[in-house]
């Protein structure tokens, strides 16, 4: 870096935590420790990575395997480099010893707090290289892989997550560790953990599920690295901020993603040079223990001993904004138990899912038809019903709104699955009359019962859609002879909609609509939805966008012409309007899209797509992966390699991010071939979308079983070992001309 440059970034440091200390007013006390800790953890680095040169050889290989495509996601973020073997870290570990110099001040003790990780990555990225984190005792995650990191990304685009909160060390009682954490669970914080409070939680049987919920028990010591190479992954796919940029790594950090820091329990300098780490990084560090005036930095490194005053602190500094509801019922709720599952075992009653009738709808009604609030159960309640068996179960939502739509029934429809899950010990899949409900024996003796899931769905129907609402009752039905008859009346009303959306397409409507929800995270990304063509996350249809819009007519989701003064080219989907609100929302950074091709011009990706297409120039055809799916792909690249490609708001010719139900739309990318070029899957999405694949296929001519001409993992994940099957199956893309 020139000296030019680098007082450019120095005058950035200051900027960042101006006004926190005077210069010479520094608190002496407390930045020696973070020197000397420092110093420790640079010390520690070089002897365990001396050791393992010496055991190993300098061209050992180290990173994190297949679960990442960042190399060291912390130094690459913050440096640029792309460590690849143990001897590419001497450099590196020697340039941080180069930059730690003993004066007191605010410069130094951020550079101190910028060693400390380079040191930590360092010693993980070690462990990892001479294989002892294989060892790590269970539950314990260590790194945690790339696809987790973009699973939950959209759920810090929407701020469901509003914030994430790192605990080290120890509450003073186990019972203090499962209240905090609980209590952060239920506002849907995400939670990082290091030390003795994940032994604290185990002793009070916390249940540590990160497909679920994350809450991730990262493991000890050094292992709390794995919460900052996280977030400097975040600020790397999102919004795709180059490698070694690490101002505005940082600044991104500080900015959108809000954590704050728990630091529990005693003291010690490599703790406290941790803790400059965190703050260099903008996450403000809170200890519980008393500290001396000296040991004190407001805003940054200060005490509070009352663990809920901690947590509110900690809110207030951030600025986080809690979104979490008030709902009277006796069990815990919010979207962090948005992913429980409740086994038979665990099961007090079920209802649905083939075992027995159920349904579930929303409808609208009159103003004179709907009670704001009211509930009604037909039929026994689940204390009269007898445990462990299927019952009868339906659910009727009347919706009254000056603005609501009758379009908007399925778009709530689907929100029942969300809010039900939403309550802790209460289990829904699936929809319509094929829905599969639960409830656990533990919410049924804590008090919970069908008054109380009408509380739950009216509170979070009320919040998420108040523009729309204006009166909302819930009806439960339990008894067989009346849910028999309404469910009729449900199927009914499905029939209708089925073929009215059956009718909706591209060509039907004069407006598609963006979505630019995930610009909190990706500034220079925007999704176009139409009919046919479901946002990259899966989450937004034309409907959902439609509602959005009607919701709140100034938020993400904007109507944009589409009528035939405005298109460009038809076989591409090219309009000028599409291209016009493409510059304008992405700071002039795309100006043209095209909706029906992947080979010019595709839609841009932030990174919280479902799946990827990617062109098999050898197969002739698209190859699909998917976010779950984290094994090679015959492109030779993982889901994490091709999302770093499109990521960040990039347009990449001939690789586009999509949503799962794209795959079987009519207009997948019918420029290109549609879905005869689909040449290679996951074989757990294959078998997921094998009936659309099917019908698409069957429409398109080639045959009823389209979904068996793809390969998958089972048979190769190389052109050579996919291509003889493609052959041997007769598949179409081998005979379309080529696209590139």
């Amino acid at each position: 870096m020139s000296s030019t440059a680098w007082r450019v970034e120095r005058e950035r440091f200051e900027e960042i935590y101006e006004g926190s200390i005077e210069p010479g007013k520094e608190p002496k006390k407390l930045f020696r420790q973070a020197y000397e800790g420092t110093i420790v953890a640079l010390s520690y680095a070089e002897i365990l990575l001396n050791k393992a040169i010496k055991d190993f050889g300098p061209d050992h290989p180290v990173g994190y395997g297949k679960d990442t495509a960042y190399f060291l996601p912390a130094i690459r973020a913050l440096s640029g480099e792309e460590v690849t073997k143990l001897g590419d870290l001497v450099p590196i570990l020697n340039r941080m010893r180069d930059q730690v110099h003993p004066e007191i001040s605010l410069e130094n003790g951020l550079l101190w707090g910028e060693a400390t990780i380079y040191a930590a990555e360092i010693i993980e990225a070690v462990r990892y290289a001479t294989g002892r984190h294989e060892f790590l005792p269970k539950p314990w995650t260590g790194f945690i892989p790339d696809p987790l990191v973009r699973k939950w990304g959209i759920k810090h685009v929407d701020w469901t997550i509003p914030g994430e909160v790192l605990i080290v060390g120890r509450f003073r009682t186990s019972e203090d560790a499962i209240r905090i954490v609980n209590k952060l669970v239920q506002k849907s914080f995400m939670i990082f953990l290091c030390d003795e409070v994940i032994e604290q939680l185990l002793e009070q049987g916390f249940k540590f599920d990160v497909e679920a919920w994350p809450v991730y028990p990262l493991g000890n010591f050094t292992q709390v690295i794995h919460a900052v190479n996280y977030s400097l992954r975040a600020s790397s796919m999102f919004p795709g901020i180059p490698p070694g940029d690490r101002f505005m790594h940082r600044n991104y950090l500080r900015d959108r993603i809000l954590v704050f820091v728990m630091a529990l329990g005693e003291r010690d300098i490599v703790k406290v040079a941790a803790s400059f780490a965190a703050i260099f990084l903008g996450f403000p560090v809170i200890v519980d223990q008393p500290l001396e005036e000296d040991e004190i930095w407001p805003e940054w490194y200060f005490s509070i001993q009352d663990y809920d005053e901690m947590v509110q602190v900690g809110i207030e500094v951030r600025g986080i904004k809690i979104t979490a509801i008030e709902i009277d019922i006796p069990v815990a709720h919010g979207p962090a138990f948005e992913g429980e599952a409740i086994r038979k075992a665990d099961m007090y009653c079920e209802f649905g899912g083939g075992r027995s009738m159920a349904f579930e709808l929303v409808k609208m009604a009159s103003a004179d038809e709907v009670q704001d609030g009211r509930f009604q159960l037909i039929g026994p309640d689940l204390d009269q019903l007898e445990p462990g068996k299927a019952h009868p179960l339906g659910i009727v939502i009347e919706v009254y709104g000056r603005k609501f739509q009758e379009d908007f029934e399925p778009v709530l429809e689907r929100r029942i699955h969300y809010f039900c899950n939403y309550g802790e010990g209460v289990w829904h899949t699936a929809q319509r009359d094929l829905m599969w409900f639960r409830i656990s024996k533990a919410a049924f003796e804590k008090g919970f019962r069908f008054e109380h899931l009408a509380k739950l769905l009216y509170g979070y129907f009320k919040k998420e859609y108040a523009a729309i609402i204006d009166r909302l009752q819930v009806t439960i039905i339990t008894d067989p002879a009346e849910v028999e008859k309404r469910i009729e009346e449900a199927r009914e009303k499905y029939r209708a909609r089925d073929a009215r959306l059956e009718g909706l397409r591209d060509e039907a409507v004069e407006e598609f609509y963006t979505c630019t929800l995930c610009q909190s995270f990706a500034p220079t990304h925007i999704c176009f939805v139409s009919p046919e063509r479901t946002g990259l996350c899966g989450a937004v249809s034309w409907l959902d966008a439609k509602a959005t819009y009607e919701i709140d007519p100034t938020g993400v989701c904007q109507p944009v012409k589409v009528t035939k003064e405005y298109l460009i080219d038809p076989v591409k989907g090219e309009w000028s309007t599409i291209n016009e609100e493409a510059a304008k929302r992405t700071q002039g950074k795309t100006t043209s899209v095209c909706m029906y091709t992947a080979m010019d011009r595709p839609m841009t990706t932030c990174g919280c797509c479902e799946c990827i297409a990617a062109y098999s120039p050898e197969l002739n055809g698209f190859v699909i992966t998917a976010r779950e799916y984290n094994e090679m792909t015959p492109v030779g690249m993982t889901f994490s390699t091709l999302a770093g490609m499109v990521g960040g708001g990039q347009q990449t010719p001939g690789f586009v991010g999509l949503g799962k139900l794209y795959l079987i739309s009519r207009k997948f990318l019918p420029a290109d071939g549609g879905i005869g070029r689909i040449v290679w899957m996951p074989k757990f999405l294959k078998e997921e979308l094998r009936e659309g694949l099917n019908a698409r296929g069957k429409e398109a001519g080639y045959g009823d079983n389209f979904a068996d001409m793809i390969a998958d993992e089972t048979v190769g994940v190389t052109p050579d070992e996919v291509l003889p099957f493609l052959q041997e199956k007769g598949h179409p893309a081998l005979s379309m001309e080529p696209l590139m």
